[in-house]
């Protein structure tokens, strides 16, 4: 089982964009996070989302039962409803990753229960801003 826990971080909006992304699995913790360029915020969510499955299709197998965490109303939405009105790319490209897997749960949790990656998120916006 993994847990996949994603998130981005915005300075303005759209404006500069950076992602994280926290994997458990196996009694292992990983953390990603890189910059994403100028993005709206919801952009950098499913940005975010696509950034930690492509990790995971990387170094894991697709047998693997995977749990996704957003604290992204629109994300969350988009994926149980299987609809994004204006990402309908994102999602759908988000949604192949996903079906890569044989299983993945999709769960909407509260800015506060998603610390990690939010952190990380920060941390790759920080950097971004240090290069400009």
């Amino acid at each position: 089982m993994i847990k996949l826990y994603t998130d981005a971080a915005t300075k303005g909006n759209p404006g500069p964009t950076g992602l994280g992304a926290l994997v458990v699995a196996h009694q292992q913790q990983f953390q990603l996070h890189q910059s994403a360029g100028v993005l709206s915020n919801h952009a950098g969510e499913f940005a975010a989302a696509q950034f930690g499955f492509a990790y995971l299709l990387d170094h894991f197998a697709p047998t693997e039962a995977v749990y996704f965490y957003t604290d992204s109303r629109l994300l969350a939405d988009a994926l149980q409803k299987n609809y994004a009105k204006h990402f309908a790319p994102e999602l759908a490209a988000l949604q192949r990753q996903m079906a890569q897997f044989n299983l993945v749960i999709s769960q909407w949790i509260p800015e506060k229960q998603n610390h990690g990656a939010h952190h990380l998120a920060t941390q790759a916006l920080h950097e971004a801003l240090a290069i400009h």
